[in-house]
């Protein structure tokens, strides 16, 4: 099936969750509605052809009168895109192929040369990827992987400098600064080395940094809040 059949009880779940994690096309539709008929069938095999990259879901606004107040709908067929909980474009109305093209195609990320040379993974495309953007942080993170699996951790370094420091880039970050140290996660008792550091974080920012090196590698989310707020509290 090329849409998904929503529902008042599905709702939350078929459209304002899932805008969360796709751009979701939302069909306000009645069996009695001509105009619905004729753009019915027009949307379904736009919204398919995106292979996934948006989602459409149809509400018979007879059966389903409370998803069909959300909108406010005064007529229809009636037509949202939602993003993050949020109608961030609609129209009212059977509307032409082309019209429904140019809808859909500004809801529907398009991949770029280097998201595509990103996507392939290995080390030769990753490095064309990043000659052609060198900020490209998806490429940035997958050759630092590479990098420090096969020890190159100065090399990561350099290049992980180059994006914003998100989780992954920081977690990445703290790996190679402790593999060039030789404190490979595995090979030491993180907590005892955490213990060891602590009285000389406030003083020494190569302490520091290792105590927060150290933090972001570990698995165990709660022992790392209890060793954040001993850092905060010596720090502050």
């Amino acid at each position: 099936m090329a849409y998904i059949d929503v529902t008042d009880a599905t709702f939350q779940a078929d459209v304002l969750n899932k805008s969360d994690d796709v751009p979701v096309v939302v069909d306000l539709w009645a069996p009695w509605c001509g105009p619905c008929r004729t753009l019915g069938p027009i949307i379904e095999k736009v919204v398919d052809e995106t292979g996934g990259k948006v989602v459409l879901v149809k509400i018979n606004v007879d059966e389903n009168p409370q998803a069909s107040a959300a909108f406010k709908v005064q007529s229809i067929p009636a037509v949202y895109a939602l993003r993050d909980h949020k109608v961030v474009d609609g129209f009212v109305g059977a509307q032409p192929e082309a019209a429904v093209r140019e809808f859909v195609a500004k809801l529907a990320p398009t991949k770029t040369p280097v998201d595509l040379l990103a996507e392939i993974g290995d080390e030769a495309s990753l490095r064309e990827a990043l000659e052609l953007e060198p900020g490209h942080v998806v490429a940035v993170e997958k050759l630092a992987e590479l990098l420090i699996e096969r020890g190159d951790n100065e090399e990561a370094l350099t290049l992980l400098a180059r994006v914003p420091e998100t989780e992954p880039i920081l977690r990445l970050g703290a790996q190679a600064r402790l593999n060039i140290k030789n404190l490979a996660v595995g090979g030491i008792d993180i907590e005892q080395r955490l213990n060891e550091l602590l009285d000389t974080v406030k003083e020494d920012e190569a302490a520091r940094q290792e105590y927060r090196d150290l933090l972001e590698v570990m698995v165990d989310r709660e022992d790392a809040i209890k060793y954040r707020r001993a850092l905060a509290s010596r720090l502050f």
